[in-house]
């Protein structure tokens, strides 16, 4: 910002006496009109375009907080900096809750000003110079990290330092941190997706040092439930790292955050396997063994997963377990909006289960409408649209009413989900699955050697379709296109978010832990 073109209006009734301040100002390259009434003032914030306002609170006639009042009304975000002679906290309040920029006590020195000054003005270009400098100190590090990671808690710490600097670098205007962080992201899951398709079969099989899907309710909830006071868990599905990060900065007001870890969703990142298997507590090669009847394969008719709540009684069961649950799976807002309506009655249970499907909805509507694709049209926008969408949802009304009831909140999802970019032909049978980012079948096939095959899907968990049935899994942001039609379907899958695959960003699912405040 340019220093000389900073107006700034001082309305003091003795601003005859802060000449030498002015003066200061004045040589550090601000504009600084005096004023020494409050009509005066608002007849020349009507006229002349000013960045800033230095407003004494204590003037005869029309006093400070009169003059912030009608400047709001008429230039609702400039900003005020009140300045008073009184540390009384009722004036103090008033001003803040008029939103005001900053309030200093007098007396008040020339670099008091200037700081406050520099604080709203410049604030984001310093922010953004800091970041822009941490963020390099920290790109070789984490290129560093990623060539030299060997195991699944060296790739966790990688993806949560890639989601911080998203969210830090979210807050400026710079096109060109955003492309260099990008590449490092296709980078890290490009050497991600090789440690998978190396280290999966020994990771699923007891060998991963993070709590897997099946693994999630009895390591991670049963021992923290309390007979004191019922636990609230809620499964966003679809939720990523990044977008858990802007929703907790919503809840922060209602609930304090206990503990938090990264877990690991199983293959294929896709609700039929990963939540089955949350709610079971096994792999699906043995939910399919155990409950057939609970179970449907990827070419069955019908929905995957309609039997979670049969799913958690049974895994209550094999671990002897007496608990006392409710389980409520919310598609619609009214949905939402009779839960949070009757939380009360969840008070005589140990645990309340909600499944909320509205971030897997977004994710899905933008393959199919183009507004969708517009509002979600990057991981920032789509981030962005999440909040929105938390922010006046059924589900955050039922989570202040879970605080206001003294609940323990869990929150988690069963995978995440990419924008893919990249396609790949991939040959199969009639009978294969139509998942974009994994395919089972027989007779699968594809030139594409970065994709993860597995010949027996029983030695990563999965069921057989048939005898012959294999599973292929996309890496990275590709996705995997039939040949019929295949030039359509690529454009029409193309930066759209999808699952089921291997990736970061599908994998390392968040797992927190909340205490009402």
């Amino acid at each position: 910002m340019n220093m000389e073109l900073i107006q700034v209006l001082w309305v003091d009734d003795e601003i005859t006496r802060l000449q030498p301040h002015i003066h200061f100002l004045e040589e550090k390259g601000y504009a600084v009109h005096p004023c020494a009434n409050g009509p005066d003032a608002l007849d020349l914030v009507k006229e002349k375009p000013f960045d800033i306002v230095l407003l004494d609170e204590n003037m005869p006639g029309m006093d400070g907080l009169a003059v912030l009042s009608e400047i709001k009304q008429i230039y609702p975000n400039l900003a005020v900096i009140m300045i008073t002679k009184s540390e009384a906290e009722t004036l103090m309040e008033e001003a803040i809750g008029a939103k005001i920029a900053d309030y200093l006590i007098k007396p008040v020195n020339p670099n008091q000003i200037l700081l406050s000054l520099k604080k709203n003005l410049d604030n984001s270009r310093l922010v953004a110079e800091k970041t822009t400098m941490d963020y390099q100190r920290s790109f070789q590090e984490l290129n560093i990290d990623i060539s030299r990671a060997n195991d699944y808690e060296d790739w966790s710490a990688i993806y949560q330092k890639l989601c911080f600097w998203e969210l830090e670098i979210d807050a400026m205007e710079s096109s060109d941190l955003h492309e260099i962080l990008n590449h490092q992201k296709s980078e890290a899951n490009h050497m991600f997706s090789k440690y998978i398709s190396s280290n999966y079969e020994d990771l699923v099989n007891g060998g991963s040092p993070l709590v897997m899907s099946h693994q999630m309710i009895e390591k991670l909830v049963l021992d923290k439930l309390s007979k004191d006071t019922t636990t609230l868990l809620v499964v966003i599905d679809n939720l990523r790292l990044d977008q858990w990060r802007v929703l907790q900065t919503h809840l922060s007001p209602f609930y304090k955050l206990q503990e938090e870890q990264i877990c690991s969703s199983i293959l294929p990142t896709a609700t039929q396997y990963a939540r089955n298997a949350l709610f079971a507590g096994e792999l699906p090669v043995n939910i399919k063994r155990l409950y057939p009847d609970l179970w449907k394969d990827d070419t069955d008719a019908g929905g995957k997963n309609l039997f979670e709540k049969e799913l958690l009684a049974a895994q209550f069961s094999a671990l002897e377990r007496d608990i006392s649950f409710s389980y409520h799976k919310i598609n619609r807002q009214d949905q939402g909006n009779k839960l949070a309506a009757q939380l009360q009655n969840e008070s005589d249970n140990d645990l309340c289960v909600v499944v909320y499907n509205f971030v897997d909805v977004i994710s899905h509507a933008k393959t199919e409408m183009e507004i969708i694709k517009e509002l979600a049209s990057s991981d920032k926008a789509f981030r962005s649209l999440t909040a929105t969408w938390f922010q006046n949802s059924p589900l955050f009304e039922i989570i202040k009413r879970a605080q206001s009831l003294g609940f323990t909140l869990m929150i988690t999802t069963d995978h995440g989900t990419i924008n893919v970019r990249q396609p790949s032909r991939i040959l199969g049978d009639r009978e294969s699955s139509t998942n974009i980012r994994y395919k089972t079948g027989k007779r699968l096939n594809s030139d594409d050697k970065n994709l993860y095959t597995v010949l027996n899907p029983e030695e990563i968990g999965l069921p057989k379709i048939n005898l012959s049935s294999s599973f292929t899994f996309a890496t990275e942001d590709k996705y995997l296109i039939y040949p019929s039609n295949y030039n359509h379907f690529v454009n029409f899958y193309r930066n759209t978010y999808q699952h089921g695959g291997v990736s970061l960003e599908e994998m390392l699912i968040p797992f927190a832990v909340l205490s009402p405040k």
